[in-house]
């Protein structure tokens, strides 16, 4: 079995197990309504007795909170759907057996997780394409146009964001006996990196700052992270190779 063969195993998977959908429903979900919710959620605050005074010290919502409500939706759920949908990529071939009779055929250990990897990306990246034209949609349609090629760029850095977690969750599952012990290493990696975001010698090469430099390019600014991006995606590519050394030492 070679490396096109497995990735083909996988992205029929990705739609066999219905992942693809799941990515494609709640991504386009809150690619539609998060521009929605940023025009109209001070109107419904307002109609609401409790919350009025407060809706009315808010200032008139812009483009810059439709893109800040995007962008906040999509990393939040892209984050939390990255290890729920990785957690168990490697694990559950080890129960049921399957990866011992790939591995045989014989299939390179790094090909067996780079198919893995490259099938979760697309997945990944179909799902932010899909949410990224709604959003833009109706970001047009209630606020103003955004430049294009800024919009692209968001997409892309979300979808670097997303993948970081996906590296991350494919060690923890290689690391693991169970998906469910696997999905918990990853959420503590995960808070790892919450915690290094807050510290201001590591907070800017971190995968929030990814999400900044979207939302200035979003909005037609100048302003870049690529030390951010460069350090985001070797962490992401470490998971992988660390993921790689601990797979190849396992007696499957």
């Amino acid at each position: 079995m070679n490396f096109l063969t497995a990735l083909r195993k996988e992205w029929l998977e990705q739609r066999r197990t219905r992942r693809l959908l799941i990515v494609i429903v709640v991504f386009v979900a809150f690619g539609f309504s998060s521009p929605l919710l940023a025009k109209f959620m001070p109107e419904m605050m307002k109609s609401f007795p409790e919350t009025a005074a407060i809706a009315s010290v808010f200032p008139a919502p812009t483009v810059t909170d439709a893109v800040g409500q995007y962008l906040k939706n999509m990393s939040q759920f892209g984050l939390l759907l990255a290890v729920l949908l990785s957690m168990g990529a490697v694990t559950n071939e080890k129960e049921r057996g399957t990866a011992a009779l790939m591995l045989t055929k014989p299939l390179p250990r790094s090909s067996f997780l780079a198919a893995k990897a490259i099938a979760l990306l697309i997945t990944f990246g179909v799902g932010v394409a899909l949410a990224g034209l709604g959003s833009y949609y109706y970001t047009l349609v209630l606020f103003e146009p955004l430049p294009v090629g800024g919009w692209l760029a968001l997409n892309g850095l979300l979808l670097a964001y997303i993948f970081i977690y996906v590296g991350i969750t494919l060690l923890a599952s290689t690391l693991a006996r169970t998906q469910v012990v696997a999905g918990g290493i990853a959420f503590g990696l995960a808070i790892l990196l919450g915690i290094l975001e807050t510290i201001p010698t590591t907070g800017k090469l971190m995968p929030a700052s990814l999400l900044k430099w979207g939302t200035q390019a979003a909005l037609g600014n100048s302003e870049t992270a690529w030390s951010a991006l460069a350090v985001c995606l070797g962490l992401a590519l470490a998971a992988l190779l660390g993921a790689w050394l601990v797979l190849r030492r396992q007696e499957l």
